[in-house]
């Protein structure tokens, strides 16, 4: 599929809810068709259906990004479809309950490694050739906060891959910098999203309304897209204004 510079494409992983749902928003807002991929159809036909309200173009792809094999036939699905991806943004992440050292099992550890880890490099790895080709593209990691500061509100498993994904996206600039590639990793501080429901203590509608919140961090995602291809927004670590990490 043809497409100009001012129908730049997007893929988002992770697209159905919390910053995945935003990212889609605020870049389709800003211009980008939107590719979203998730692992429920109906979450992903609700983003398409408020993308197309606001009159954005969205086109949707179920994908488990921990199928290394699914996410060759995704993305050549969107190449096929859409159009060549210029944006990558791997928002898919996920966390366990019973996460600590004392509760937290072998099965829990691989799946967190397989979503936050794996899925982030398979989905990097599958782009990589197309973007080193046209020597143009640009990748939004969302890490975490947990990515530079540990944190034990959420366990080994969390901080050690949020933590991997910091160094995979500057490994990236390091070597694909050349080929005039930018990688950026988004490190949140706490966030309003559903991935709070999986603390093991629930937390405060109170105190959730003074997180960050998703859109705060999908127009940060599209501030990042919106730079010109000549700058690379390396890292960007964000908080709430009243960062609970830091005591009250």
């Amino acid at each position: 599929m043809n497409q100009t510079r001012s129908q730049r494409i997007a893929w988002i992983t992770g697209a159905g809810s919390g910053i995945g749902r935003a990212a889609a928003l605020a870049l389709s807002q800003a211009g980008h068709i939107v590719a979203l991929s998730g692992r429920r159809a109906d979450a992903l036909q609700a983003v398409a259906r408020q993308v197309a309200a606001q009159g954005g173009t969205a086109h949707s792809f179920v994908l488990d990004v921990t199928d290394s094999k699914a996410v060759a036939a995704t993305v050549a699905a969107i190449e096929r479809e859409v159009g060549l991806v210029d944006v990558l943004v791997n928002s898919a992440g996920i966390n366990v309950t019973a996460r600590s050292w004392a509760t937290v099992d072998v099965a829990a550890w691989r799946q967190l490694v397989d979503v936050n880890l794996n899925g982030t490099f398979q989905c990097m790895h599958a782009v990589l050739p197309s973007m080193r080709a046209r020597r143009d593209g640009l990748v939004v990691n969302v890490a975490s906060w947990a990515g530079r500061h540990a944190s034990s509100l959420v366990g080994p498993g969390y901080n050690a891959t949020k933590h991997a994904v910091v160094a995979l996206t500057h490994s990236f600039n390091m070597e694909e910098g050349r080929n005039g590639l930018r990688a950026c990793v988004l490190m949140p501080g706490e966030t309003d999203t559903p991935i709070l429901d999986q603390r093991p203590v629930p937390v405060p509608a109170q105190e959730r309304e003074r997180m960050l919140q998703e859109d705060d961090l999908g127009q940060t995602v599209a501030f990042v897209a919106g730079m010109p291809a000549r700058v690379c927004v390396n890292e960007i670590l964000i908080s709430p204004t009243h960062n609970r990490v830091f005591g009250s």
